[in-house]
């Protein structure tokens, strides 16, 4: 079964690239990054660190319509997969909801994690956020480099932001992909880091994004299907 036949017929939640990207070579931008079970003596421990997105927006039960819940739920009882996504938050330290300084940052260290996805930036590009741009790359940079020297020294995925179809509550789409894009490839490259491409999979479809911000379950089986590293 290759594997996009795999997502389609075995996911519930299409947001399983991400679990693509941590097992099969393809899906990674660094082959050295990836999972391997054999490593680990004991369960892996992947943290999922993000905004709303990753939190499950506008979810009655994230545990369950999570793309961290269905990761654990893909990858099995040899891995624990936490969810530490905060809506709204910042990877900007100035920012009106700073990830920096809520209890899921350090809940996310403590977890003494063995893989860290980190999908932020969204919020970001927010005006009362974004007056900080000239310290975006410096704070995701620092935010990253928070994660990797953790004493459990995780291997650490970046994602691009999903598009944006409609600025609302601020968020601005052009900046995502001019701005806050280039900036996480730039990071990736200096830190070796590998990325997840949330955006590619998921730009010209419109309809799968029903308030123009958070893409549906439909959507994310588009980026799923499509995407290829």
């Amino acid at each position: 079964m290759i594997v996009k036949d795999f997502v389609r017929k075995e996911v519930a939640s299409p947001w399983m690239v991400l679990a693509l990207a941590l097992l099969f070579p393809g899906c990674a931008a660094s082959h050295r990054s990836m999972l391997d079970p054999s490593e680990y003596e004991n369960t892996i421990r992947i943290a999922c660190v993000g905004d709303s997105i990753t939190f499950g927006y506008g979810i009655k039960n994230r545990n369950k319509y999570s793309y961290p819940a269905v990761l654990q739920k893909l990858l099995g009882n040899q891995y624990e997969v936490r969810n530490f996504g905060v809506s709204g938050a910042t990877v900007l330290k100035n920012g009106d909801l700073s990830y920096w300084e809520l209890p899921a940052f350090q809940s996310a260290a403590e977890f003494s994690p063995d893989a860290v996805i980190i999908k932020l930036g969204t919020n970001d590009t927010k005006p009362q956020n974004w007056q900080y741009r000239d310290e975006f790359e410096a704070d995701y940079s620092q935010f990253v480099d928070f994660f990797l020297d953790l004493p459990s020294r995780p291997k650490v995925w970046l994602c691009y932001p999903v598009p944006v179809y409609r600025s609302e509550w601020g968020i601005k789409g052009d900046l995502l992909e001019k701005e806050i894009q280039p900036t996480i490839k730039l990071i990736s490259w200096k830190k070796r880091t590998p990325v997840i491409n949330l955006f590619k999979g998921l730009s010209n479809v419109p309809d799968f994004f029903p308030d123009g911000i958070h893409p549906d379950d439909d959507g994310l089986r588009v980026l799923a299907e499509s995407y290829d590293g």
